[in-house]
């Protein structure tokens, strides 16, 4: 028989060393944060739900961020710089502006295409359309965020001839279109239409860098 001083306790739980670098704490509080955004959206998530993801308590998150929309706000902005990234790498070494064009706009839509859930980060998309719960301020600075990266599209539109407004025009329809079709393939319905969405965008693209309008 065990003595009354002997004791057997279960194995300790081995758990993943936090992180230490301040950057590596931020992009494990984000990776959590996605993983929360994902299950319950920027309304139903919560400082506490997050911080418990992360393996912290939420003192610890308040010492990196202020609320949830700051962190989610700094998700998206991350996705954004990553989005530009890629794209602005598309056409390198290109010298005529009408393939750069095309080429950047279908780097865009292929981001995407192998992110659905970042596509679902930068429209909001989970508790119905529109930015939920971000402060006007935020909100501004995640659009000049997707701007940069979309300006890679439209100074290119300009070197082809066209007009200030003709390139916006231009810009914003294949931005339109691009997200349609991303939707249409993310959810199952270009099956529908047995089309291929890519090769629908790459044809709309490079119709729109042709189109000269009088």
């Amino acid at each position: 028989m065990m003595s009354k001083s002997s004791t057997i306790s279960a194995p300790a739980k081995r758990r993943r060393p936090a992180p230490t670098d301040n950057d590596e704490r931020r992009a494990h509080i984000l990776a959590a944060a996605q993983r929360v955004f994902e299950a319950q959206g920027l309304d139903g998530a919560n400082m506490r739900a997050i911080a418990r993801e992360a393996g912290y308590t939420p003192g610890a998150l308040y010492f990196y961020y202020t609320s949830q929309e700051d962190i989610y706000a700094d998700l998206l902005s991350t996705s954004l710089k990553r989005l530009h990234a890629f794209t602005a790498a598309a056409g390198a070494g290109e010298t005529d502006p009408g393939k750069v064009a095309t080429k950047r706009a279908l780097a865009f839509y292929d981001y995407y295409t192998n992110r659905a859930n970042e596509l679902s980060l930068s429209f909001y998309l989970f508790k119905g359309i529109g930015p939920h719960g971000l402060t006007r301020e935020l909100n501004e600075g995640l659009n000049g965020e997707l701007w940069a990266a979309l300006s890679g599209v439209y100074h290119p539109l300009i070197e082809c001839g066209k007009k200030p407004d003709e390139a916006l025009t231009d810009l914003t329809a294949m931005f339109g279109h691009g997200v349609g079709l991303l939707l249409l393939v993310h959810t199952g319905r270009i099956r529908m239409f047995r089309q291929d969405g890519r090769e629908m965008f790459r044809s709309f693209v490079e119709e729109r860098v042709r189109a000269r309008r009088v």
